[in-house]
């Protein structure tokens, strides 16, 4: 019997101190843990991290597979619990428990943020938690560079990964009858003597725009036009009618001058070559020496579209196509200005439009090796021979 006892005793020493070794072992690891998250009580911090290391596969999951980018918002008042819930309820795979465990353990819940944000579903937990504590960091650059048309913004909107709305949205907006949608557009169109049934094309400045995380089509196009009313003040728009041209006349102007200059010194120059020719188309009794159509090749390029060249919206033309595109944008064929502006001009060409170089030139051609330099001439004689010295 006694030799039995201290056998127990032998054995229930070492595991007595084991055990105390372990406990030490536990309240130390409490008290590291603790100390990694002092928001929390040290029972509270081991409980989480325990958590969150028995379910680390949930934190390096992605939430999906889909790489598109998805608008999600957060209320002023939102707990974690639900934005966990509504993450799931717009089709992010993720543990609502894990997400709240995530966040309380690492203070993130404190730093959560109302706004809108852009997320992926390819994001994990982590990720996704860490964005939605900057409400400002979405906001995306969006850059119109000047003599776009509207199908080139388009496809634009579509390149660019990180807006969440698509070209075909913006071309229904800016379209003729901006789809059907009230308010400011049509109200801009009203001042800016757009005639019902046109688009907005020509209307839409060029320019680098900084639009919210989760903006809209509407978004991008009604800071364009407000672009265009700041940079195109009361004074210039008096000053085209006073040089004989509506606004809307001298955006239809400005925006071939954008296609046609490559130099900004000769972009009042051009002005003034198509000027003369188009005073000339309205004359009662018309100079014969004159041109009466402006014979402006990117008209006929926007008349093409990109039926001939699937990559490109400006085709480069044959010698058939100036007598062979039936279109009222052949300004070959038909005298005056196109119908509608060709593209969308900045504001150095609609200030050419407005303040045109006045000279007595009717012709300008490009001559090659010139850096796209033009030279202008009084006859047709002279534009012939233009290029031959």
């Amino acid at each position: 019997m006694r030799t039995t006892l201290i056998v127990f005793r032998n054995l229930l020493i070492p595991l007595i101190l084991a055990g105390l070794l372990m406990l030490g072992l536990l309240v130390g690891l409490v008290f590291l843990i603790g100390r990694s998250a002092p928001h929390l009580n040290p029972l509270d911090a081991f409980a989480l991290r325990l958590s969150l290391a028995l379910r680390s596969a949930d934190l390096d999951t992605p939430a999906g597979i889909d790489g598109t980018v998805a608008c999600f918002t957060v209320i002023e008042g939102d707990t974690a619990a639900t934005i966990a819930n509504r993450l799931v309820a717009q089709g992010f795979e993720i543990n609502p428990e894990v997400f709240r465990a995530y966040v309380r353990f690492f203070a993130i819940d404190s730093k959560l943020q109302a706004g809108s944000f852009v997320l992926k579903k390819t994001m994990t937990i982590p990720q996704i938690a860490t964005k939605l504590t900057n409400a400002g960091a979405d906001s995306v650059t969006f850059r119109v560079i000047e003599g776009w048309r509207l199908e080139e913004i388009a496809a634009t909107i579509d390149q660019t990964p990180d807006l969440t709305f698509r070209g075909a949205e913006f071309l229904t907006l800016v379209g003729a009858g901006f789809g059907g949608v009230g308010g400011y557009l049509p109200e801009f169109a009203a001042r800016a003597g757009i005639p019902p049934g046109h688009s907005l094309e020509g209307f839409l400045f060029p320019d680098t725009y900084q639009l919210p995380a989760c903006g809209t089509a509407a978004d991008l196009v009604v800071r364009m036009l407000q672009n265009f009313d700041v940079r195109i003040p009361q004074q210039l728009r008096d000053d085209s009618v006073k040089g004989g041209l509506t606004l809307y006349e001298a955006v239809t102007l400005a925006s071939i001058i954008q296609r046609e200059a490559v130099l900004d010194e000769e972009r009042a120059v051009i002005a003034g070559v198509y000027l003369n020719r188009l005073k000339n188309s309205r004359a009662g009794t018309p100079d014969a020496a004159t041109p009466r159509t402006l014979d402006a090749d990117p008209t006929i390029q926007y008349a093409l579209g990109n039926t001939r060249d699937p990559n490109t919206w400006w085709a480069a033309l044959t010698l058939a196509d100036y007598r062979g595109v039936n279109s009222p944008f052949n300004t070959y064929l038909n005298p005056g200005l196109p119908p509608t502006p060709i593209a969308n001009p900045g504001l150095a060409s609609i200030r050419a439009a407005i303040y045109p170089q006045t000279t007595d030139y009717i012709y300008f051609r490009a001559c090659g090796g010139e850096g796209g330099r033009h030279r202008f001439s009084r006859t047709f004689a002279e534009h012939n021979a233009a290029c031959s010295n």
